[in-house]
């Protein structure tokens, strides 16, 4: 059995979410517990369990590691640049990571970095810019959450998985009553994994949302 000095060395908060990130993205979201991340870092269930708590922390550290990567943007970035900068980057790691947004669910994100690396500098951008706080977090929650709703809709680690099942799905439809689906599976398939369905949105908001110079 490690010594406690070692387990807790073993077990540091970046290392437990480095080792849950690990599991979920390789064996998925059912596989997640303190005993297999406590075999991962070869720590106790007990030792796991006092730096986390329970899931919701344990979950929290996860995001705060993630959030931590966010970029930070620099003064001065024109603010549609700087806006486009930030959910883009949330946006490739929550894709990076779809077992973290299954397990997540509707929980609200609010982990310090997160605030101190997105919500607090695109507020203090847009209210700089010229709009109002209202019309600041307005915008926000608009562009948050297309970007969660985005990512966590299809797993984007695996297109072809995605596709091969939307088709079966589609292809077994009967084309008098879905006549466009069924009709139009070499359109409609590639818009559920394409990227650019998303970048196409966020700037239309951004556009939308663009303060009056």
């Amino acid at each position: 059995m490690p010594r406690r000095s070692d387990a807790l060395d073993r077990a540091t908060p970046g290392a437990i979410a480095v080792a849950a990130l690990r599991i979920l993205d390789e064996e998925g979201p059912q596989r997640l517990s303190f005993r297999t991340l406590a075999d991962r870092l070869d720590v106790s269930h007990a030792t796991v369990q006092r730096r986390c708590v329970d899931l919701a922390g344990l979950l929290d550290l996860c995001t705060e590691h993630l959030a931590a990567q966010l970029p930070e943007v620099p003064a001065g970035t024109d603010w549609a640049e700087a806006t486009e900068q930030r959910f883009m980057a949330l946006y490739r790691l929550l894709t990076a990571h779809p077992g973290l947004l299954v397990l997540r669910g509707g929980r609200p994100w609010l982990g310090r970095q997160l605030l101190a690396r997105l919500v607090e500098p695109a507020l203090a951008d847009s209210v700089a810019a010229g709009m109002t706080v209202t019309g600041a977090i307005t915008a926000y929650r608009r562009m948050y959450l297309l970007t969660l709703g985005s990512a966590a809709f299809v797993d984007h680690r695996d297109p072809a998985g995605v596709t091969s099942a939307s088709r079966a799905a589609l292809a077994a439809l009967d084309p008098e009553e879905f006549p466009v689906l069924s009709g139009g599976l070499p359109d409609v398939l590639p818009a559920l994994t394409d990227h650019e369905v998303y970048y196409g949105a966020l700037r239309q908001l951004i556009e939308a949302a663009r303060p009056a110079t």
